[in-house]
């Protein structure tokens, strides 16, 4: 049987890029499976949701699942409007989790015949600070859902590598968020260490071929000692 790696980080941290760069450098062959909510960049994907991403471009608007992180409103002046929001939020993110059940469907076919399946981001992970760990007052239903289908039905990977840099230089590779906020989701990544058996952290600030290197090791000294490696964590 075959087994799932995860590659994590904030945006522009280089997953998608090392990613690729390790399906070519892995001696073992690697099956590539996006796992964001990046419709462009999705290598799987619902039929329905390729009708929906058509759909989107046909309108001029961005092909992404992306939501909000629901937070309690204030008292709105337009209540109608906020409810509109939110509907179309709650709409996408049922839209989200056919998608992680359909993309689970794939890695666990991939793993049952024996491929090492590489996944390029993870939605445990990515979610896990919004949907699953806060309270449950502090999530609407559909968030509680959303968490119950990630801690409960959701396979998690059995290997997550974590790629951090400076957040002032992931800001600089890929222009996306605030300093602070890459700050914010380094240090959730991080949080992750607890739910994981196998976590690693690597530099992602390091030259291309040496994280590639790192993460190639961390690999394949997981594949020779599974399954009675020991310990499983590092940074």
């Amino acid at each position: 049987m075959g087994f799932t790696v995860a590659m994590v980080g904030p945006d522009g941290a280089g997953k998608t890029t090392v990613c690729r760069e390790l399906v070519v450098a892995l001696q073992t062959p690697a099956q590539y499976v996006y796992m964001g909510i990046n419709l462009e960049c999705s290598n799987v994907l619902l039929p329905t949701t390729r009708l929906w991403l058509e759909m989107k471009r046909w309108r001029g608007k961005r092909p992404d699942m992306s939501r909000g992180v629901r937070r309690k409103d204030p008292q709105t002046k337009n209540r109608i409007k906020g409810l509109i929001r939110n509907g179309k939020s709650d709409l996408r993110l049922l839209n989200l989790m056919g998608e992680e059940i359909f993309r689970q469907s794939v890695c666990w076919y991939w793993r049952m015949r024996g491929r090492l399946v590489l996944c390029d981001r993870d939605f445990f992970c990515d979610y896990y600070a919004y949907d699953v760990a806060p309270p449950e007052d502090d999530r609407g239903v559909v968030q509680r859902m959303h968490g119950w289908l990630l801690k409960t039905l959701y396979r998690r990977p059995d290997l997550l590598i974590v790629l951090e840099a400076s957040p002032e230089q992931m800001l600089g590779r890929k222009g996306e968020g605030t300093v602070d906020e890459l700050e914010r989701r380094c240090l959730e990544y991080r949080q992750l260490k607890s739910q994981f058996k196998h976590f690693f952290v690597i530099d992602a600030a390091l030259p291309l071929e040496m994280v590639v290197q790192q993460a190639r090791s961390i690999i394949e000294g997981y594949q020779v000692g599974r399954p009675s490696l020991a310990g499983g964590s590092g940074t």
